[in-house]
């Protein structure tokens, strides 16, 4: 198992950047699908290192809102979520919808 912040995505990959107060031990998802440390992600001081690239559907411009609006278009981008439950102050805490770093 690589140490943390080591080589699971040092290469390309995300970052998602955890609260401040967060601490380990954490459980992980993304998209609801349960990450495993060493396997798909690794702890760096900013946050969770994945190896895979994730990404956030951004704004949606006036046209591209018109066009969904209106039933012509739907949004098919990619826009993954990651949640994050650990202890802080000695209860169980969940954030969802981590920040994401492309590249980190």
């Amino acid at each position: 198992m690589p140490e943390r912040g080591d080589s699971v995505a040092s290469e390309g990959g995300s970052l998602a950047l955890l609260p401040r107060n967060a601490k380990p031990p954490f459980r992980v998802w993304v998209n609801g699908v349960e990450q495993q440390e060493g396997a798909d992600y690794v702890v760096t001081a900013r946050g969770l290192r994945f190896s895979k690239p994730l990404a956030k559907e951004g704004r949606l411009g006036f046209w591209r809102w018109a066009l969904i609006f209106f039933g012509i278009a739907g949004s098919y981008r990619k826009n993954d979520s990651v949640d994050v439950q650990y202890e802080a102050g000695g209860r169980t805490r969940l954030v969802t919808g981590l920040e994401i770093v492309p590249g980190g």
